[in-house]
């Protein structure tokens, strides 16, 4: 479903990326940790098209590439050879992937419901009564069907995050990207937001990538845990060993300091 093929990105001289290579398979839940910094909210970025790859020089064809769906995402084919992808070529691949952020990025002057449906009409073209049809079978599923009619500054942080979920939801993508999705909320308001994307994991076959520092949400959802520093794979594996059995002394060190938080 995704694969990161020699991927490199700098930042000036600040090499965040180093020839990172992984793949992640059709409805595989796989959860980034690591310290800040290290690489992993950037990698949701370059899917999303924020940001984008760094040219370098490969010894082999095709080095620095991300596909989707067996299909090159980063570069696309012109005469038999992978170039970088133009606005267009993006613009298509992109709608395959949805993605939660930080920070819930909900259109304030909107009520619920149209921030849920907007996209719904100009991005997938359908009608206002299919959209408002698939928000409120959505907004129910994350306990917002009695706020369709109300604006973001009327909802706590938790609901607006569910909102969020919602609306990303709402799109029909393949993958769901997860950049911290609680970060910005009050520790009471964390557990609704998860209880919802644990909803989610286990009752669809979306693809999802997640960075979080909430560990056991990342130990609930996740098929497989990758450890990143210094925007390289430290580690990967199933939860239980990831977390009950790392191998590498710098996973050790960083479940440590996250447990001790």
């Amino acid at each position: 479903m995704i694969r990161f093929d020699r991927v490199n990105k700098s930042f000036g001289d600040l090499n965040v990326l180093n020839g990172l290579s992984f793949d992640i398979a059709p409805a595989e839940r796989v959860t980034l940790i690591g310290p800040s910094g290290s690489g992993k909210t950037t990698i949701l970025r370059l899917l999303m098209t924020l940001e984008h790859i760094t040219p370098v020089k490969h010894p082999e064809e095709n080095g620095g590439v991300m596909w989707v769906e067996g299909e090159p995402f980063s570069h696309m084919d012109k005469g038999g050879k992978l170039v970088v992808a133009n606005e267009r070529h993006l613009r298509q691949a992109r709608q395959k992937i949805g993605m939660v952020f930080q920070q819930f990025n909900l259109f304030p002057n909107m009520t619920v419901m149209r921030n849920v449906t907007e996209a719904q009409v100009h991005t997938l073209k359908r009608s206002k009564d299919e959209a408002a049809a698939k928000a409120k079978e959505l907004l129910d599923l994350v306990g917002l069907s009695d706020k369709v009619d109300n604006y973001p500054s009327q909802l706590s942080g938790g609901q607006q995050q569910r909102v969020a979920i919602a609306r990303a939801l709402a799109m029909d993508p393949d993958i769901l990207l997860l950049d911290e999705v609680t970060s910005a909320l009050d520790p009471e308001l964390v557990a609704d937001v998860l209880g919802v994307l644990r909803d989610v994991a286990s009752s669809t076959n979306i693809t999802m990538l997640i960075v979080t520092h909430e560990m056991g949400f990342a130990r609930d959802v996740s098929d497989r845990i990758m450890m990143f520093d210094k925007g390289v794979i430290v580690e990967e594996g199933a939860p239980e060993a990831m977390f009950g059995d790392p191998r590498e002394e710098r996973t050790q060190d960083f479940l440590r300091a996250v447990r001790s938080e």
